[in-house]
Order: structure tokens, then sequence, then C-alpha cells
């Protein structure tokens, strides 16, 4: 666990937000596996529990207006972003009060409204769109920044790469974040990435740094000052951040044969995003245990008013099959 305080920019407020928002991810993910296991959910699922101080400490650093693509493990990333509760639990049942009226499902979110242009279910699937994003905020004279989640499983996918080098030649406002979670699927990192991760984006001039994905003051921290440089102009950044699923690879993979319980423990005990901050925060005598408890039982009240207006929400009729599909 970090050491790091809090900065004086940083307002006693503001941390509170996150804990709240990464609780709320956190109790978000819950109810969907509980979902899940009560065959209550289409599909599968890809929990983000352990990485909510990513999607939170990115958010945190930009505006509304300005874009993020995601990935399939991207619940936190669209609760962060600016998402509704109730509206993204319709989505993954298939209703059509969801996003996507329904048809985008867990791996396929989007908001545009929050500058969320969307989840995808392919690996690095998402790269392309962001860096688009970033050339059209730049060509129309606008300090808009993107940003870029995915996984370390990406590192391997051709087109993360072909888009840095354009955000590059052409300077542009997007921020690549990496979630390095150790695991590619089911597979650990040190057998599919080789060498240093930071010297992939630096060979082809993309400004690079790495951060502890598990300290949400540390990824805002370092979030705030990247995407200061990309409004200035100074062109794209890639952050990778060092992080942890506490599930398998999606709701199914219950056995995780592929790393060990005490790998798992250490993570959940010792570098748990939501206990650092609030250990963080008691120790400098700014909050009291009970201000926590209060935000657990918030965030609980309005996970289980989500659960019940999605299960209570109609599906979409037949007649819309072929609705947003083409664009007119």
């Amino acid at each position: 666990m970090t050491t790091q305080t809090i900065e004086p920019r940083m307002e006693l407020e503001q941390h509170l937000h996150m804990y709240r928002q990464m609780a709320k991810i956190r109790a978000f993910e819950e109810q969907v596996n509980e979902l899940y296991k009560g065959a209550k959910m289409p599909g599968l699922a890809h929990l983000y529990v352990g990485e909510e101080a990513v999607a939170v400490g990115v958010c945190e650093a930009l505006r509304r207006d300005d874009f993020i693509t995601s990935t399939h493990r991207g619940h936190g990333h669209c609760l962060a972003k600016g998402a509704a509760v109730h509206r993204m639990f319709a989505e993954l049942l298939g209703k059509e009060p969801g996003y996507c009226r329904g048809k985008g499902g867990s791996m396929h979110i989007a908001d545009p409204e929050t500058g969320n242009l969307g989840a995808n279910a392919i690996v690095g699937g998402s790269a392309g769109i962001a860096t688009g994003a970033a050339l059209s905020a730049k060509m129309r004279g606008s300090d808009q920044v993107a940003v870029c989640f995915f996984g370390d499983g990406a590192l391997g996918q051709g087109l993360l790469y072909e888009s840095m080098n354009m955000a590059a030649l052409w300077q542009l406002p997007v921020i690549y974040v990496c979630e390095n979670n150790l695991y590619g699927e089911y597979t650990p990192g040190h057998e599919t990435i080789a060498g240093d991760i930071l010297a992939r984006p630096r060979a082809v001039g993309v400004h690079a740094e790495s951060v502890d994905g598990q300290d949400v003051t540390a990824v805002f921290s370092a979030m705030r000052k990247l995407v200061e440089r990309a409004r200035r102009g100074e062109g794209p950044a890639f952050l990778e951040a060092k992080t942890y699923r506490y599930y398998g690879h999606h709701v199914g993979d219950v056995n995780r044969e592929y790393r060990t319980r005490e790998e798992e423990k250490e993570w959940m005990t010792k570098h748990d995003p939501l206990q650092t901050l609030a250990t963080r925060l008691m120790q400098q005598r700014l909050v009291d245990t009970e201000t926590f408890d209060r935000i657990a039982a918030d965030v609980k009240t309005e996970v289980e008013k989500g659960v019940e207006y999605a299960l209570a929400a109609p599906y979409p009729s037949p007649e819309q099959v072929t609705e947003d599909v083409y664009s007119s």
C-alpha cells in the first residue's frame, strides 16, 4: 500500500466523491454477479471488482465532454464517466430503457451524452476510435481529450501501435490507459509480454508513465498532468496502471486455477483501492468510519433501486430488431 498524502489542491470532498464512485462500481459489479448466478442476466459479464481506482482516477481528471472508449471489462469506465446505475442494469438485462435499448449488453454499452463512445468486445478494438475522436477534437479546434482504456492483453494487437504512431505523428490529444491486471484472459502476462511495456509507446514517440492502479489518488494525480499536457497540444501519452481483478476473466470463470489463492489474498488485503483511500483519509484524521458507512448505505440503496427498475422494465419490441442497425 502506498503512503501518498493528500495534495493541497485535492479537497476532501473530491476524495469522498472518488471513494463513493469506487464503492458504487464495486456494489454494481457484485450485484451483476448475483444477477448472473440467479439466471436473470443473459450472456456473460467481465467484472471490474478490484480495478475501480483506475476508472475513477482517470475519469475524475476528465470533463464531461471529453471522450472515452472502453473494453469488454467496461462497466467501471461507464459508471465513472457518469452513466446512471438504473440504465446500466437495464442494458445488461436487455431492457428497452438501457443505454443501447437493451441491444448492446454488457460488452457494448455507450453513452454519448457523457462522452462515452462505447465499450468494445474486440481486444484493443477501441484504440482507433479514441484516436479518431482525438483527431476530430484537433480538427475542430476543441480542447477535448480522448482516453482509450485497454487491458494488457491488447499489447499484442497491432491496431494499438498503429494508432499510437498516428497520434504521435499528428500530436493528437489522446491518452492510452493500459489496465495491467497481470493476466490476459487466463494467461500470465510474463508468458506473453516481452521487455519493458513503457518502451513500446516510447518507441513511436509517445510519452509514457506507470502508476499504482490500486491508488486512486496516484492515478488521478498522474492523469491530471497528462490531461493538462494533452490540452496544451503536447500530444499523446500512455499510462500503465498496475492493477488486479478480484474475480475471474468473466463471471463463469470461478476456479481460476491459473493463479494462486495466496496471490489473490495479497492483492485483496494489502492493495484494495477502497481500503487504501479510506485508511489514508482516516490516518490523516480527515474523516471517521461513520462517513464510509453512510456512503456504503447510500450506494447499496442506489444499486438496489437500479436493479428493481431494470427487472421491471420492458424488453424491446420485436419490431425494433432492424432499428439502430444502419445509419440513415
